[in-house]
């Protein structure tokens, strides 16, 4: 009896696994909370970076982000949606997610010692979740697990 393949793209999103599938949602919830703001109003990204680390983040927050916050605040909604799709979609496509979800937070970090309080338990997280679907990704096509 022949075996019933599920589509390339069903296969791919198994391959993500339950991490990248909780963590592909939550960035799309996240993006909503963005659009949300821009929304209800992009002041509220004011006093964002009022505790960052380096000068140049706040001045440059400032500067460049609250100049167009509706336009940035988009943008930032835009990116995290297509973090998640990325994850959701799985396979190769989830490796960029991953690094860019990584990235996220790393740079989330650079706009203050609270916002490490976040981005630690995070990056404990994310930084397994990622190393391991990328083992899945160089292993044969043939020996990963659905």
């Amino acid at each position: 009896m022949a075996q019933l393949q599920a589509p390339e793209r069903i296969r791919a999103a198994e391959r993500t696994g339950r991490p990248g599938r909780v963590v592909g949602g939550f960035f799309l919830f996240t993006g909503g909370i963005h659009l949300g703001i821009v929304a209800a109003g992009p002041e509220f990204y004011r006093h964002f970076a009022d505790g960052a680390l380096l000068p140049f983040i706040t001045d440059s927050w400032r500067d460049v982000f609250m100049a167009n916050p509706a336009a940035w605040g988009l943008a930032l909604s835009l990116g995290e949606v297509a973090l998640g799709l990325l994850l959701l979609r799985g396979g190769a496509w989830a490796t960029a997610g991953w690094a860019g979800v990584i990235a996220f937070h790393l740079g989330l970090m650079l706009f203050g010692w609270g916002f490490w309080l976040w981005s630690v338990p995070a990056l404990a997280f994310l930084v397994p979740s990622a190393v391991a679907h990328w083992r899945r990704q160089r292993q044969p096509a043939e020996s990963r697990a659905p």
